[in-house]
């Protein structure tokens, strides 16, 4: 639309999969997961919300290399968005309740990252390429890992 000017942000984060010692395989990914389920200002809703409610796109990835937090938002949405991710990153709280659903939505992403061949291909050619490194491992970690 003529006018309409939007921005992107985010906050990139040293955390990724190479930073993990193998008894830690996946921690990254389940915290890029639980930033989202509240901090000490806003509940997992109010997140969502205050994003949502000005037509904006909040979003989190977990690669080797960083976990990265993310929106998009209208020009003079950019103050809330930069509050609303920053937030995420600096003041995330871990309700033990939280923690168990997010065990299983993982457990449910593994799944389907066993079911997609590209995905498998991609890790075991990590592996190859990697054997006994961090680079060499999945992002999501080991299901036996995050169900301990």
């Amino acid at each position: 639309m003529p006018g309409l000017e939007s921005a992107s942000l985010g906050i990139w984060v040293t955390a990724g999969g190479r930073h993990e010692r193998a008894a830690e395989n996946g921690i990254a990914h389940f915290l890029e997961h639980m930033a989202f389920k509240g901090t000490r200002r806003r509940s997992a809703l109010q997140i969502a919300e205050e994003i949502e409610d000005v037509g904006g796109y909040l979003n989190a990835y977990t690669s080797r290399e960083v976990t990265a937090y993310y929106a998009r938002v209208l020009k003079e949405d950019v103050p809330l968005a930069l509050d609303v991710v920053s937030d995420i990153v600096l003041n995330p709280v871990f309700d033990p309740s939280e923690i168990e659903i997010e065990r299983g939505v993982i457990l449910q992403e593994i799944g389907q990252a066993l079911d997609t061949p590209d995905d498998i291909i991609f890790d075991w050619l990590q592996e190859a390429a990697f054997p006994d490194q961090p680079m060499g491992r999945t992002i999501l970690g080991p299901a036996e890992r995050v169900r301990a």
